[in-house]
């Protein structure tokens, strides 16, 4: 604990601690939402109000003690509409048409009408003025660019890890087989084969294989940019962009995955496996890698701990493999929804900077603690140096200190208090810390093409049944061009145009 932290902790929340628990008197605004408040309309002039999700169908109440602590490390007196994530997007684009906005809203992703509500003027540019601010200054400008329409900036993003896909596997496989952890592609290929075709149980049976793969697309994405292939888009030899299946190295992924599934390292119902059920083939021993989040790790390590004691220190996680050009690795979009601000509720410069100064002392560590951990010696307890959540099998306190973590950006990183680690949960930290070196960016993730919005189904659809014939041997390399060409002629060279139009604009 810092010590220089606690005093300010205790002077915030030592009143609150004979605060009554969440009070009943919440007021339904219907079966999906409640809200602590309609609008910061009679408010004083340090009121701010705020739209955002809910897991809980009872959220937090006016006088729930942790917000009045958030309320008085911030001086805000802060009016919290609340949505049940399950009908977020309705009430989101209800309160978009009504035109009756609070001052901050959270904006799930790239959603069609908070675009088209940016580009009628509805929302504030808030570029321009993240350097003023201690904090959001700080922001990783990877994910400024992913959560950015048209290379602008209209919300604060809501940090997750970027770096968060690895390779999981059987620790206790390898020694088996006598290999060392995979630092090459070909070294990966070699655990595959050896997970295949030695035994890795010891049950004398020919009952298992290298990796588990399903229809969900994840794993060729992340293992194609081991082989330099770019993120969706890269440039050509003039300079110009391109989709990924046009490159080279693309390519070789493709020959890569093909030779995995003729030597039967990979389960061969791949294309119709239900995402849902892949993991199961893993913690039931058939199968000895996953190539998804690393936090897969963890949790088969549970799993497999709470069916049989003795599976300690079974599972590894690594980042990636080197290929020809080195380490790389495929990115998440690194946030999980924005905090925007509309035009029509913070009328001025002088208002929007009073809500980006209060959304910027959100991301201090004594704000995210309160939101993330509770109320010291009401929701936790610091006991010979280790944290103690008090929170933990007690219905009312957990309740009582759930939902704030909705509007928290936690730029430029996670400050809160978290429990004890184990060693495998420690490594998966690690892992995706290092994977922020190695990401590919995505040069257009940022851009708004009115060719995808309209034929990008049918678009993708055409390149990922060809990527699965390729695969298993329904169609070779002249049938993958061909299946690029239809893609060109179905509206793919529209897609360019548009795209490299786009990227041309947003890059002046």
């Amino acid at each position: 604990m810092r010590k220089g932290k606690k005093a300010l902790r205790k002077k915030i929340v030592l009143p609150l601690l004979s605060t009554v628990l969440l009070s009943s008197s919440l007021v339904a605004c219907s079966n999906s939402e409640s809200s602590s408040s309609d609008s910061k309309k009679g408010g004083s002039d340090n009121t701010i109000s705020i739209m955002t999700t809910t897991f809980d169908t009872d959220p937090p109440s006016e006088d729930n003690p942790v917000l009045k602590a958030l309320e008085e490390y911030t001086d805000t007196d802060i009016k919290i509409t609340w949505a049940l994530n399950s009908s977020y997007q309705e009430k989101l684009n209800i309160t978009l048409a009504s035109g009756d906005l609070p001052d901050i809203m959270m904006i799930p992703g790239k959603d069609p009408s908070f675009i088209s509500a940016v580009k009628d003027g509805a929302f504030w540019e808030l570029g321009p003025y993240l350097k003023d601010y201690p904090n959001l200054s700080q922001a990783n400008e990877m994910i400024l660019n992913n959560s950015s329409i048209d290379g602008k900036i209209y919300g604060i993003y809501r940090s997750r890890p970027l770096g968060r896909h690895g390779i999981t596997f059987r620790k206790d496989w390898l020694e088996k087989v006598g290999l060392e952890t995979p630092k090459t592609i070909d070294d990966f290929y070699q655990m595959l084969k050896a997970f295949s075709e030695e035994d890795p149980d010891g049950n004398g049976k020919d009952d298992t294989y290298g990796m588990v793969i399903s229809k969900y697309t994840g794993p060729f994405d992340i293992m194609q940019t081991w082989f330099g292939a770019p993120n969706k888009w890269g440039e050509d030899a003039d300079g110009n962009l391109q989709p990924d299946f046009m490159t080279e190295e693309y390519v070789n992924a493709l020959k890569f995955f093909k030779k995995l599934y003729d030597e039967k390292l990979i389960n061969e119902d791949f294309a119709v496996m239900d995402p849902q059920k892949w993991v199961d083939h893993f913690l039931n021993g058939e199968a000895g890698v996953i190539v998804d989040v690393v936090d897969h790790a963890h949790r088969a390590e549970e799993d497999m701990l709470a069916a049989d004691p003795n599976m300690k220190d079974a599972i590894d996680v690594i980042g990636a493999v080197e290929g020809p050009t080195g380490l790389h690795n495929l990115p998440t979009s690194g946030y999980s929804g924005m905090l925007a601000i509309p035009k029509s509720s913070v009328n001025t410069e002088e208002e929007l900077k009073k809500v980006l100064t209060f959304i910027d002392k959100l991301n201090d560590e004594e704000a995210q603690m309160l939101a993330n951990n509770g109320i010291e010696g009401r929701h936790y307890e610091i006991k010979d140096g280790q944290y103690v959540d008090l929170k933990k099998d007690n219905e009312a306190l957990t309740q009582e200190g759930s939902g704030f973590n909705q509007f928290q950006p936690y730029i430029p990183e996670e400050r809160f208090i978290k429990p004890i680690q184990t060693p495998l949960r420690d490594k998966e930290a690690q892992v995706m810390k290092e994977n922020e070196e190695i990401v590919v960016p995505n040069p257009t993730e940022s851009l708004v093409s009115e060719v995808y919005a309209q034929k990008g189904q049918q678009l993708d659809n055409i390149i990922n049944d060809a990527r699965i014939k390729f695969i298993v041997g329904q169609i070779d390399e002249t049938g993958f061009k061909e299946a690029i060409e239809l893609w060109r002629s179905t509206g793919g060279d529209d897609y360019i145009e548009e795209i490299n139009k786009l990227y041309k604009e947003a890059s002046k």
